[in-house]
C-alpha cells in the first residue's frame, strides 16, 4: 500500500482505544510513518510518543485524513476544535453517527462512515463503508486502503444499510463469543471438565468459521455435509432449527434489537 500523501500531510486519529489502536498498528505496519500521525486521546498510552507519534499535540494545518474513533456518546465533545478542509478525508468508525451529522460539522469535506468489528484486532475484521456526495472514487479507494489493514472491506449501496451492518457484523462477534460460552457450558453439563469443554468449544467455532471462509460452499451445504440421517448432529439440529424456538428466529430478534439500538444512537 502507498500512503505518500498521508506521510506528507499527516493523519489525525481521534481516539486510540481498541479499534483506533488496531487501525494504528495496521497503518504503521503498512507504510504510514509514526511522525505523520497525531493521536488525540487523553488516555493515550505513553509508548505512542516514545514510538515517534505526535500525541495530544497541535493538529497539522491540513491533514490528509481525520479519523474519528471515539464512542458515539463522546463524539460531540471530540469534535470540538477539529476542522477539515475540502481535501481532508473524514473517516468515522463510530456506530450510529450519520453522514448528515458529520456534514453539519464539516460541510465541505469528503466523509466516509465505516463499521468495522472487533476481529480487526488480529487483522481478521470486516468493515462496511459508505461515503457522502463529496466522497468520490479516489476518496473511497483511500478509505478502503486505510481500513483494509485490519481485514476485508465492503461498500454499501446507501447509508440506510449501516444500522443493519452494525446489528449483524458490528455486534456479531459478541454473539459468537456467547455461543462459545454456551457450548462450553453445555459440554460441562454433559460431564466434561471446564477447560476441556472450553477448548473444544473454541476450536469448534474457530474451525467451522475457517471452513466456512475457505471457499464459496453455502453454509447450508456445509451443515448438510456434517449431518447424517438420524445421527447425533440431526438430533441436535432438530432443536436448533425449530421454526419457533430455534436459533434462526432467536438470531433474527437479536440482530433486530441491535439494529434498532443503532438507529436510536443516530438520532
Amino acid at each position: 500500500m502507498e500512503f505518500h500523501d498521508i506521510n506528507r500531510r499527516g493523519l489525525v486519529l481521534v481516539g486510540c482505544g481498541r479499534m483506533g489502536g488496531a487501525l494504528l498498528r495496521g497503518w504503521l505496519s503498512n507504510g504510514i510513518v509514526p511522525e505523520a500521525v497525531t493521536v488525540i486521546d487523553p488516555n493515550a498510552a505513553p509508548g505512542l510518543a516514545e514510538a515517534g507519534l505526535r500525541v495530544n499535540a497541535p493538529l497539522p494545518e491540513a491533514p490528509a485524513v481525520l479519523v474519528l474513533a471515539v464512542k458515539p456518546q463522546m463524539m460531540g465533545a471530540a469534535l470540538d476544535g477539529l476542522d477539515a478542509h475540502a481535501d481532508t478525508l473524514v473517516l468515522s468508525v463510530a456506530a450510529g453517527v450519520t453522514l448528515d451529522a458529520y456534514q453539519r460539522r464539516f460541510p465541505h469535506a469528503p466523509i466516509v462512515r465505516a463499521m468495522p468489528n472487533t476481529p480487526a484486532a488480529i487483522g481478521r475484521g470486516i468493515t462496511a463503508i459508505i461515503g457522502n456526495s463529496a466522497a468520490g472514487e479516489d476518496i473511497m479507494a483511500q478509505a478502503e486502503a486505510l481500513l483494509s489493514v485490519v481485514g476485508s472491506v465492503v461498500r454499501l449501496r446507501d447509508e440506510g444499510q449501516m444500522d443493519a451492518v452494525t446489528g449483524l457484523s458490528g455486534s456479531g462477534p459478541a454473539y459468537v463469543f456467547h455461543l462459545i460460552e454456551a457450548l462450553a457450558a453445555a459440554g460441562e453439563a454433559e460431564g466434561l471438565g471446564p477447560q476441556l469443554a472450553l477448548d473444544l468449544a473454541r476450536a469448534t467455532v474457530a474451525g467451522a468459521g475457517a471452513l466456512a471462509m475457505a471457499d464459496d460452499t453455502p453454509p447450508a451445504t456445509l451443515r448438510e455435509n456434517v449431518t447424517s440421517p438420524a445421527g447425533t448432529t440431526a438430533a441436535g439440529l432438530a432443536l436448533l432449527m425449530d421454526e419457533q424456538d430455534g436459533l434462526k428466529p432467536l438470531i433474527r430478534r437479536t440482530v433486530r434489537a441491535a439494529t434498532a439500538r443503532s438507529v436510536e444512537l443516530g438520532k
